[in-house]
């Protein structure tokens, strides 16, 4: 088995490289990376002290990719996934990696008849459909209502069934095309392809910045003491996301590895469902447990493009067909987090300024 990790350098592509190593020890694993994204080349040790090769390769340049050589599989993690970069000028930036590089990734792996797991998102799903949804202001938090205008949604969050017509950011649109792409290149070349549609992923070793990376970005300031911002929604912070622990996406990813049939030609949504959501607000509270640090947090103009109220997933799909479902809790995620910045403080203060 040789696999391929497209993004490997970055915060999930890493993990999945140094996942595999660990627990399959006689397979080889190759990760590609441009190492444009600040703070990717801090996993370079630790990619060569387990042994995994790394290729300085651009998704948008397949001559690039070509120097990987042969493989088994792809695990397509490259991407420019932060929403505002294209809001903020980054267009052709945005379009070239995440739609252009997954054309190349596939184009690579027909060649190699190898199986593909592609990471796609949330965002593929349009944000006026979103924010149509019913929803219950509570104390801390808004709630989805069980009884929605359209279908794939309820109290349990969105469902691969939700309607994808509408704008849903350039970010999420090249995803999406991405996800097009997949089921071409499965039809035509009779490739395993899964697409695993992931809500918010975070952990140790992510970057976290406040357009992508959002728990890892608070935490990070309570224990930096950096005030913060509630942008939008009436600056209370009750909007909602719920977020998946890293360790939970390689559990997933390792035995879609291990079951290509199994898994091929489905689209999933990944997350940490209901149970493992925050919102803003009560991020604020448990960063200020877990750190013993409280900052200023205050109200900030109007909702970004691209914001919603409430995203949920609503995992059931993938359980019901592979047994998988999230075991780490938001506690979790953020303790681990904490954790990681005390032991690495300078190495990771240090790449983020």
């Amino acid at each position: 088995m040789r696999v391929v990790v497209t993004g490997g350098a970055g915060f999930v592509g890493s993990s999945v490289a140094l996942d595999l190593v660990r627990r399959h020890p006689d397979w080889e694993v190759v990760v590609a990376d441009s190492l444009f994204r600040r703070g990717s080349e801090l996993n370079l040790p630790r990619l060569k002290e387990a042994g995994v090769e790394f290729v300085h390769a651009d998704v948008r340049h397949p001559e690039d990719l070509a120097r990987v050589g042969d493989f088994t599989a792809l695990v397509e993690c490259s991407a420019e996934p932060s929403v505002m970069a294209a809001v903020q000028g980054e267009g052709d930036f945005v379009v070239n990696t995440n739609l252009m590089g997954a054309y190349h990734c596939l184009d690579l792996a027909a060649r190699q008849q190898a199986q593909v797991i592609f990471l796609s998102t949330s965002r593929v799903y349009p944000v006026a459909g979103l924010e149509q949804l019913r929803t219950t202001e509570q104390d801390t938090r808004f709630v989805l209502d069980d009884d929605q205008p359209v279908p794939g949604a309820g109290a349990e969050g969105i469902s691969e069934d939700f309607p994808l017509r509408g704008a849903r950011t350039l970010y999420g649109a090249t995803k999406l095309a991405g996800e097009l792409f997949c089921e071409e290149y499965a039809e035509t070349f009779g490739l395993p392809i899964v697409v695993n549609r992931c809500g918010v992923i975070a952990g140790p070793w992510q970057m976290g910045k406040v357009d992508q990376g959002v728990f890892t970005h608070w935490l990070l300031s309570h224990y930096t003491g950096r005030d913060l911002r509630y942008i939008g929604y009436g600056g209370t912070g009750k909007q909602v996301r719920d977020l998946l622990h890293i360790d939970d996406l390689l559990d997933l990813i390792d035995d879609q590895l291990l079951r290509p049939q199994h898994w091929a030609g489905h689209t999933f949504n990944v997350g940490g469902g209901r149970a493992g959501s925050l919102s803003l607000a009560e991020t604020t509270a448990l960063c200020a447990e877990i750190t013993g640090r409280s900052v200023s947090v205050t109200p900030a103009g109007e909702s970004r493009p691209g914001d919603v109220r409430v995203y949920l997933t609503d995992a059931r799909a993938v359980r019901a067909h592979g047994g998988w479902a999230p075991q780490r809790t938001p506690r979790d995620v953020l303790t681990d987090i904490f954790t990681w910045v005390s032991e690495n403080e300078r190495l990771v203060l240090g790449a983020l300024g």
